[in-house]
């Protein structure tokens, strides 16, 4: 038998929290509210922990932490550490390992702890259910968070810190309203549900539901809605190939909220150096799908083979404008290099460097342009492919 058809033991603490917890929310938290009802005050505050503990797991635990996408200050650290305790998810430490391991094993059933291969259910939550060997905590790719101090004390500390975060303040909040079990059940249980799965959506819906506009080599996808339910990572297509961007959602309109508090923590002093991958790039890798896709609807169309001259000269202009780019990447890097080196006429070097750094953004600029009008040339390529594979039928 396959290691990965094997049915390892349940794990009766993750059951507890994954299965019981659930089934309990979906008893006592209708049966109190015709027992007793909710007011305004308990929903609001278990809408403002729901979104805390998620921007903790989205800006802190995924893109600070698990994809050095930013740095944040000390205080902004600690408030990612308590508040993502509070989802309930692991601690710092194993959930950055666990994601890292997936980011560099995506979709290989053997080493991908949540692999999409594995089906829906078990990349949702089946793999939290059963001691799977893909499970087996191993910290060689984090030994920059073992140098953390924060992380290494929330590690040390996480027990106790969940369940203050999950059961203390929700009582501690109910003393102070009046009403302690609706407030536990609304603020503690109802609310810790609901960001489980809504996180879990990411392992399980965002490999199986959307578009695969940057890259078909794995599973991943964008899915606007699911961008919305989790705070901005439901760009998971663009996520899985440019990791390291503190964006998920790139275009200004698209809902991002983690992405919009970590450049208003950069204006308040509490985050520095975002990461934020070039746009030529990305729209280098929109291109190279659009190429994959263009050159298997030409193999499967032979009545659009006249069409392929047509493709492969837009390819070379692609390659072309690639070339340019890395030579442009070159000459910038060369402009740095001797800048350091010479330390005579500092104020004429400025003024050079000045110049030729305005020459290089706009030549740059040219690239990125080029590259969008290749898009729309090849997307109305495509349908003519389409049109004409369509009247063959």
């Amino acid at each position: 038998m396959n290691s990965t058809d094997a049915k390892p033991p349940l794990l009766p603490i993750n059951v507890a929290i994954f299965v019981v917890l659930p089934l309990a929310a979906l008893v006592l938290v209708p049966a109190w509210g015709v027992y007793h009802g909710y007011d305004a005050f308990q929903w609001l505050w278990a809408l403002a922990f729901l979104y805390l503990n998620g921007m903790s797991i989205t800006g802190g635990y995924h893109r600070l932490w698990a994809h050095k996408a930013y740095e944040a200050s000390p205080a902004l650290r600690w408030f990612y550490a308590f508040w993502g305790a509070g989802a309930l998810q692991n601690s710092i430490l194993i959930w950055a390992s666990d994601h890292r391991r997936h980011h560099r094993h995506v979709d290989d059933n053997e080493q991908d702890p949540y692999s999409a291969g594995r089906g829906l259910w078990f990349s949702h939550m089946g793999w939290m259910l059963r001691d799977y060997k893909s499970n087996e905590a191993d910290f060689s790719n984090a030994r920059d968070l073992q140098r953390d101090p924060i992380v290494m004390w929330q590690d040390k500390h996480y027990v106790a810190l969940t369940t203050f975060m999950n059961l203390g303040l929700p009582i501690l909040l109910g003393l102070w309203h009046g009403d302690i079990i609706g407030t536990v059940l609304l603020v503690g249980l109802l609310r810790l549900v609901v960001n489980h799965h809504v996180t879990f959506f990411i392992n399980s819906l965002a490999h199986y539901w959307g578009t695969r506009p940057y890259t078909e080599s794995n599973s991943a996808r964008d899915n606007g809605f699911l961008a919305f339910l989790t705070y901005g990572e439901g760009y998971h297509n663009y996520h899985h190939i440019f990791q390291t961007d503190y964006r998920n959602g790139i275009r200004w309109y698209q809902w991002d909220p983690t992405k919009w508090f970590i450049s208003l923590c950069e204006k308040l002093g509490l985050a520095s150096n975002l990461v934020r991958v070039p746009d030529f790039k990305i729209q280098r890798a929109i291109l190279d799908t659009q190429f994959e896709r263009a050159r298997r609807e030409l193999d499967d169309s032979p009545a659009a083979e006249g069409l392929r001259a047509t493709l492969e000269r837009e390819y070379q202009l692609f390659t072309e404008s690639i070339n340019q780019w890395k030579e442009l990447q070159s000459q910038r890097y060369e402009q740095k290099r001797n800048a350091l080196e010479d330390a005579l006429s500092e104020k004429r070097q400025q003024l050079q460097e000045k110049w030729d750094n305005a020459a290089l953004r706009t030549r740059f600029r040219e690239l990125e342009f080029s590259l969008k009008m290749q898009r729309k040339r090849v997307a109305l390529l495509m349908e003519q492919v389409q049109l004409q594979a369509a009247q063959a039928a």
